[in-house]
């Protein structure tokens, strides 16, 4: 049976960014998080294909000490327990929380994070796989793991900007809604 799976950025794909409305840039606390328009219903829908979502994020704030490892797992943990009431299927959860200056192996644009959760779920190529992502270190790190990418315009990019990368996005999407369409239509 092929395996399924669906890496996913966090913030400007399944929730809004921080920027510019939250404290400090971040998403910090449980109660500032908040799902974007129809991503509840695109990730039970991608479920229901039979794909296992796996988040990658950078989570610099943490690094930075905005907020804390407990406040981040606070937010997940809220996160994950919506999407499953929802009847979505999150496979895992990986943070890079160093601050761009530690120059980690882990943070995006780096691949590091891709190859952990590989090892850890058990996840065989990723050649076949995408990474939805919002930026062009989404796309760039996604392009290091091997894997197809799709760019979202419903967080920081512009369609016109992206256009400007040197790391093109495999595919452009409105939204998550759109990018799981796409994933489905192809896969049948």
């Amino acid at each position: 049976m092929e395996e399924k799976y669906v890496f996913l950025d966090r913030d400007g794909v399944i929730n809004e960014d921080g920027w510019g409305w939250t404290e400090y840039g971040y998403i910090t606390r449980r109660k500032d998080f908040r799902f974007l328009p129809g991503v509840l219903e695109a990730l039970k829908k991608i479920a229901d294909a039979g794909y296992r979502c796996v988040i990658i994020s950078n989570q610099q704030g943490v690094g930075k000490g905005y907020f804390t490892d407990k406040e981040l797992s606070e937010v997940t943990n809220g996160m994950i327990d919506v999407i499953n009431e929802a009847g979505g299927d999150i496979a895992g959860v990986y943070y890079c929380t160093h601050t761009e200056e530690e120059k980690c192996g882990c943070r995006k644009p780096e691949a590091g994070l891709f190859f952990k959760a590989r090892e850890e779920l058990g996840i065989g190529d990723l050649r076949d796989k995408y990474y939805i992502g919002d930026t062009e270190r989404d796309i760039k790190a996604g392009e290091k793991a091997g894997l197809r990418t799709i760019l979202v315009l419903s967080g920081k990019t512009s369609g016109e900007e992206a256009r400007e990368w040197k790391h093109k996005p495999g595919d452009i999407c409105e939204d998550l809604t759109e990018a799981v369409d796409l994933i489905i239509e192809r896969r049948s």
